[in-house]
C-alpha cells in the first residue's frame, strides 16, 4: 500500500517533489486550489501526510487543519508545516486525534536573521527615507536625514532559538551589546548562544533595539502592547520578523506618532498584506516588508529540502527531528508500520 502525500499548487521549490518522487510507496499528489471541492475533498480523504502552508492568510479556512477539517480526513496522520510557523493547524485538535505535527524550524534561519538586521540598519542609517527622497524632493541637506550606528548599542531579543541566536552573533559582530529573554531557555543556554539573560522588564528597559523571535501562540498573542511600548526607551527600534499579532499595531502607531519610538522594521502583519492605507505605512521611520525575510533562494530551497527528508524520515520510521507534538509519535509510527506491512 502507498503512503499518499498531498500538498497545495503553491509555489515549492521543485526538490521537495524530485526526492518525494524517487521514494518507493510513497505517492505524492498536488491539490490545485481552483478545482472543485468535492474533487479536493475525495483527494483529502485518502491523504497520510498534509504538507501546509506556514501562514494563515496563504490559505482559505476550509483547507487549515480545523477539527472539522480533521474530520473529514479518516487517514491523516501528519501534518507537515512548510515553514517554522504553523499558524493554520490546530495543533492541540491534532494531537487529541493522534496526529503528528512536525515544522521546520531553522530552515531559514540564516534568511530570516540576515533580513532582521537589514531592518535594523534600514531604520537606523534612514535608508529608505534618504532614497524616497532623492527620487521626490529637492533641497534637504545631508544632516537632515542623520541616521545612528549600531556599534555601542544594545539589542534586546524575545526568544533565542534557531533565528535568535544567528542575529545575537551578528548583532555582536555589529559592536553590540546583546541581551535575550526566552522562558523556555535557561540562563546558561542562552549565555552560550551569544545573550546575556534577562527578565522582559530588564529587556524592555535596556534595549535600543527589539527584535521578536518567538512563535505565534496562546502564550505570546498580543504581548506587544501600549504598556511595553511605552516601558521601551525613548528613541528605540523595534523589530519583528516573527509573526503578526504578537505585537498591537495600533500601540505601534501611537508610540511611533507620538515620537516615543525612534521607528520601526516590519516584516509581518496582522493582514497580511496590510491594507495600503494601513496607519504605520504612512510614517517615514518605519520599514516594510511582505512577510520576505524567509523567502530567499536558498532559504526556500532548504526548507522543501529538509521537509521532504523528514516526511521521509516518517515514511521509513525513523524519528523526525522538527516535531510540535512528539508524544503521539509512537502511535503515529505504528500506523505507518501497519501500511508498510499491508
Amino acid at each position: 500500500m502507498s503512503i499518499n502525500i498531498l500538498r497545495l499548487d503553491s509555489w515549492i521549490d521543485p526538490c521537495f517533489d524530485e526526492m518525494l518522487g524517487k521514494q518507493a510507496g510513497v505517492t505524492l499528489s498536488v491539490m490545485k486550489l481552483s478545482d472543485p471541492d468535492e474533487k479536493n475533498w475525495a483527494m483529502m480523504a485518502e491523504t497520510d501526510i498534509y504538507h501546509v502552508p506556514a501562514a494563515k492568510d496563504e490559505l482559505p479556512l476550509k483547507w487549515q487543519v480545523t477539527p472539522e477539517f480533521i474530520a473529514r480526513c479518516p487517514r491523516l496522520k501528519v501534518v507537515s508545516s512548510t515553514g517554522a510557523g504553523y499558524d493554520p493547524v490546530d495543533v492541540d485538535a491534532c494531537t487529541k486525534a493522534g496526529i503528528l505535527v512536525v515544522n521546520q524550524a531553522g530552515g531559514n534561519a540564516v534568511s530570516v536573521s540576515e533580513h532582521t538586521l537589514a531592518l535594523m540598519l534600514s531604520v537606523a542609517c534612514r535608508v529608505v527615507e534618504s532614497d524616497h527622497l532623492l527620487k521626490t524632493a529637492s533641497g534637504m541637506a545631508r544632516e537632515d536625514l542623520m541616521g545612528h550606528e549600531l556599534a555601542g548599542k544594545t539589542l534586546g531579543l524575545v526568544g533565542i532559538g534557531h533565528i535568535g541566536t544567528r542575529v545575537a552573533r551578528l548583532g555582536a559582530a555589529f559592536g553590540m551589546q546583546v541581551l535575550a529573554c526566552d522562558p523556555y531557555v535557561d540562563a546558561d543556554t542562552i549565555r552560550a548562544r551569544g545573550a546575556t539573560p534577562v527578565s522582559m522588564k530588564e529587556l524592555l528597559a535596556a534595549s535600543d533595539f527589539i527584535s521578536l523571535h518567538c512563535p505565534r501562540n496562546k502564550e505570546t498573542t498580543g504581548m506587544f502592547g501600549p504598556e511595553e511600548f511605552q516601558a521601551m526607551k525613548r528613541g528605540a527600534v523595534f523589530i519583528s520578523t516573527a509573526r503578526g499579532g504578537i505585537h498591537d499595531e495600533t500601540a505601534l502607531y501611537e508610540a511611533l506618532a507620538a515620537g516615543h519610538l525612534g521607528g520601526a522594521g516590519l516584516d509581518v502583519w496582522l493582514v497580511e498584506p496590510p491594507p495600503h492605507d494601513h496607519p504605520l505605512l504612512t510614517l517615514p521611520n518605519v520599514v516594510s516588508t511582505y512577510h520576505t525575510a524567509g523567502v530567499t533562494h536558498e532559504g526556500r530551497r532548504n526548507i522543501a529540502a529538509i521537509s521532504a527528508q523528514q516526511i521521509l524520515d516518517v515514511c521509513a520510521g525513523r524519528t523526525p527531528p522538527r516535531m510540535i507534538n512528539p508524544d503521539v509519535h509512537p502511535a503515529v509510527a505504528a500506523r505507518f508500520q501497519d501500511i508498510a506491512a499491508a
